[in-house]
């Protein structure tokens, strides 16, 4: 079972995504909070695999709540996903750059949204080849910065550029015609030698160092 916290300020959305997520029978909504106060106070209280974290709330928002609970090394192990009405870049970028391990705008279809919330509970790859190319276009909006990638080897960077665009570690090792578990490792060698906290951070640095160019 997938425990899940739900924050958003509107009553009705919480119902709606209740009624979605919890579809299936592996995933249950925990806890709810309508601010990103109670949000972080209810991800303290039950520790659960994944919050789905609205940006815009009273009292304290979506991304300072993200930035609260991914600073808390109690809370390592929790995901959170940013989900919300709004698609401008900049929230998108913030919301990365907060530690949200993905971001989801409200209009997605019910079984992606169930398919995302196993996916961040797993720790895998959250966004499409698609959607990443039109999230993750504000990294790139500074120009090219090549410094951060520069100890990787020709192989690490052919990986990096690979999980910029999307593919999980399955798809990875099926185009580079190797196992999951080594697909596995060249990630968790990325994931130390950039000293990025999950596959979001790597998408991030992938955009920013050029590998990776919006629309691939």
């Amino acid at each position: 079972m997938i425990r899940v916290v739900l924050v958003d300020d509107q009553e009705l959305v919480r119902s709606g995504l209740r009624a979605l997520a919890e579809r299936d029978g592996d995933i249950e909504i925990v806890a709810e909070g309508a601010t990103g106060r109670e949000g972080l106070e209810r991800t303290r209280a039950h520790r659960p695999d994944v919050v789905l974290m609205d940006i815009r709330m009273p009292e304290m928002d979506g991304l300072e709540a993200t930035r609260e609970i991914v600073g808390d090394s109690g809370l390592a192990a929790v995901r959170v996903v940013v989900l919300t009405t709004f698609d401008e870049d900049e929230h998108v970028f913030a919301s990365i750059r907060a530690g949200a391990a993905g971001y989801l705008l409200k209009d997605i279809a019910p079984d992606e949204l169930r398919r995302a919330i196993r996916i961040a509970a797993a720790g895998d790859a959250l966004l499409s080849p698609q959607v990443t190319a039109r999230v993750m276009r504000a990294a790139a909006g500074g120009g090219a910065d090549p410094a951060p990638v520069s100890g990787l080897t020709p192989r690490e960077r052919e990986f990096l550029a690979l999980v910029g665009r999307g593919l999980t570690n399955a798809e990875i090792a099926q185009r580079l015609f190797l196992s999951p578990a080594t697909a596995r490792t060249y990630v968790s060698r990325l994931l130390a030698k950039l000293q990025a906290r999950d596959r979001a951070a790597l998408i991030v640095l992938a955009y920013e160092s050029g590998l990776v160019r919006p629309g691939e």
